[in-house]
């Protein structure tokens, strides 16, 4: 997610380059976006993130970032690590609505007339911090995160402030705060144009950095955005008609969904982590969709769910579903095979439970290295989809379907999802019609050169264009 400048690879820098960075008229900025812009990587949702501190030393440079790359959550907790353990204890997160990396670009005053920047007051606090990092690609996910990781490692927590409120709070470096402050983002379509908010949201910003260093104190600062203000489109896929669409208006981008995190399960520590793009449970004709009742809501039992190293167990508890409640148990076991020296995790199976009846299904194929998590594209009851969820007698009326499914019940790495085994075989429909196909291409393409090679041609006495051959007969 990192890449260089604000375009580019993050490094450490100080507060005057990173300043120039984002006022710099360098065609090579220009040149970097534009490539970005083509790179498969830009049809994900990526935001920036800076940071600046009013501590020394904090981040260290950057070694093998490549052009193009997008900062995950683990990456982003390693940069964040440093500062909040020798930085200072006050941290002072701006979220804003939307913001992309492109807003710097059109906005920044980047062909050298400062006075049209809308970020004076970043530029100056970037010129002025002893510390600084810029991440130009941060992952959607890692962005949306960002609150709880805080929190999390503070032990504080967040506390929504706006200018008026920071002149009455009494901060200091012994006691952790976590300062939140949002900012505004609206379209062009809206009562003002981005440039003009994008220029509160820089008075805001200034504002709150001068009470901080009247009173003196400390303090590590984070600007980021919930969501990205424009998605960039491949350009591969308008290059057939790139006249007309220069001319043409750009089409509205599709709104982008919430994001909902995974139901995660813990007793001292997260244990368990389940996620799915849409869960989806049927009887007979009646079929429910469960996915904002799941991820994300605050009321979700999991009232029954336990954990130990070698079994776990998830219990989803919905109240007035197909009856007084609805119970989904996810039972998963962990075992080490000493042929592969290595512990995997199944989940066993999958239980519904009703108020007078217990469905259970096979769910054996699903299975990982207990160090990964599973994922699969699609999990289901159906088995016209090939679906890995057999079910058993008396089970034919219900049926549940996962799109996007991912679980993982053992060693998480500090509660996330850990690389995942796909289901994907390699050897897919896909990939073997293209195998059969390249096969009999190339016995066509053999057999030709075989015949080629064993032509034979014609001598004189068979070249039935020449002169006739004369042979008198004597005694």
């Amino acid at each position: 997610m990192a890449k260089v400048s604000l375009a580019a690879t993050p490094e450490r820098m100080s507060g005057k380059s990173a300043a120039w960075l984002l006022a710099s008229p360098s065609p090579l900025l220009l040149l970097l976006a534009l490539l970005i812009a083509a790179a498969p990587a830009a049809a994900e949702h990526q935001v920036p993130l800076v940071l600046w501190s009013s501590s020394r030393d904090l981040w260290a440079p950057l070694e093998n970032a490549h052009e193009g790359h997008i900062t995950t959550d683990i990456q982003l907790s390693s940069y964040l690590d440093p500062a909040l353990e020798k930085g200072p204890r006050n941290v002072l997160l701006f979220l804003q609505e939307k913001l992309s990396i492109e807003d710097f670009t059109a906005y920044g005053g980047v062909f050298g007339n400062k006075q049209d920047s809308a970020f004076s007051n970043l530029e100056s606090a970037l010129e002025l911090a002893p510390s600084s990092l810029i991440l130009p690609s941060v992952d959607w996910y890692a962005a949306n995160t960002l609150t709880s990781y805080l929190k999390e490692k503070l032990g504080a927590s967040p506390l929504h402030v706006d200018q008026a409120t920071l002149r009455e709070l009494k901060l200091n470096d012994t006691l952790p705060a976590l300062l939140l402050l949002r900012l505004p983002y609206t379209t062009s379509s809206g009562l003002m144009a981005p440039k003009e908010v994008l220029t509160g949201n820089d008075e805001i910003i200034g504002q709150v950095l001068s009470t901080l260093k009247s009173e003196g104190v400390p303090y590590t600062a984070i600007l980021t955005a919930v969501q990205p203000s424009r998605v960039v489109r491949d350009l591969s896929l308008v290059s057939a008609g790139l006249g007309r669409h220069l001319l043409a208006e750009d089409e509205p981008l599709p709104p982008l969904l919430p994001f909902l995190p995974p139901v995660s399960y813990n007793d001292t520590e997260p244990r368990i982590l389940f996620w799915a793009q849409n869960f989806t449970v049927a009887y007979n004709s009646e079929s429910r969709d469960l996915t904002a009742l799941t991820f994300g809501a605050p009321t979700l039992n999991l009232t029954g769910s336990s954990w130990n190293s070698s079994f776990a167990q998830l219990v989803l508890t919905y109240d007035n579903l197909f009856g007084p409640f609805l119970t989904i148990k996810f039972i998963l076991s962990s075992h080490f095979y000493p042929v592969s020296a290595r512990s995997w995790f199944t989940m066993d199976r999958l239980e519904i439970h009703t108020n007078n009846s217990v469905v259970v299904f096979n769910s054996s194929h699903v299975t990982a290295p207990s160090i990964y998590s599973f994922h699969c594209q699609y999990v289901s009851t159906e088995h016209s989809k090939e679906g890995l969820l057999m079910s058993s007698p008396g089970s034919s009326t219900w049926h549940v379907t996962f799109q996007n499914f991912q679980i993982q019940a053992f060693n998480l790495s500090g509660g996330n999802f850990s690389y995942a085994s796909d289901c994907a075989s390699f050897f897919s429909p896909g990939i073997w019609m293209g195998m059969v196909s390249s096969l009999f291409m190339l016995f066509t393409f053999t057999y030709g050169l075989h015949m080629i090679l064993n032509l034979k041609t014609m001598d004189r006495f068979d070249d039935h264009k020449g002169s006739t051959l004369s042979v008198p007969l004597m005694e």
